[in-house]
């Protein structure tokens, strides 16, 4: 991890969170947001044990992947296109002092932004990102709306359906776990498996 990530209070979760739901007010993009962030912060922490960090290390690692994954589409509902998101957000983020590692992961989400994704952050990021919706979406057309019935083999075949989640685009789904390196199945069902843990936080 590069020397960017914030040791100050003021860069924590709870910073993150306050930020989101004062730009958020929707519960769909909130809940998207929380989505985003389990999925980013299973990535981290899988990051941390491959690092080989412990104590406080491997805790602000893991803070800076959660924050990130919180923050990526905060600036979304009042600025929802092309032109403006994730950009406006950014800025945002940059005057408020948040690292640049986050800033630059949080543009590269957007491919059309022309920002490369280099770090492991932003790679996880764009991974999860699309995904986490359509695990969502998956959930809840089931007749119990839980993430606790979604299956690998279901979310594939879910996937060749062009008219379920018409908004999730595919082919960042694909591309995503290739640049992670990861099985496309494998990195669907590590991110079941981070969902179905927090399953109660994401209504799901």
């Amino acid at each position: 991890m590069s020397e960017g990530i914030p040791s100050a209070p003021r860069f924590g979760r709870e910073q993150a969170w306050q930020l989101l739901t004062e730009w958020t007010q929707g519960e769909s993009l909130r809940k998207h947001a929380l989505a985003v962030e389990v999925c980013v912060t299973a990535c981290g922490e899988a990051e941390a044990d491959r690092l080989g960090l412990a104590g406080a290390a491997r805790a602000a690692l893991i803070e800076f992947y959660s924050t990130t994954g919180l923050l990526h589409d905060f600036d979304y509902e009042r600025h929802p296109t092309a032109e403006e998101h994730p950009f406006v957000g950014v800025k945002e983020l940059e005057r408020l002092g948040w690292p640049e590692e986050m800033r630059t992961a949080i543009l590269g989400h957007a491919q059309y932004s022309g920002v490369p994704r280099v770090t492991h952050l932003a790679m996880a990021l764009f991974a999860c990102d699309e995904l986490s919706g359509f695990l969502t979406a998956c959930a809840l057309v089931k007749p119990s709306k839980s993430i606790a019935e979604v299956e690998v083999k279901g979310v594939r075949k879910k996937m060749k359906d062009k008219a379920f989640a018409r908004g999730v685009n595919r082919v960042d789904v694909i591309q995503g776990a290739a640049e992670l390196g990861v099985d496309l199945d494998a990195h669907i069902a590590f991110c079941l498996e981070a969902m179905k843990k927090r399953a109660a936080e994401l209504g799901l």
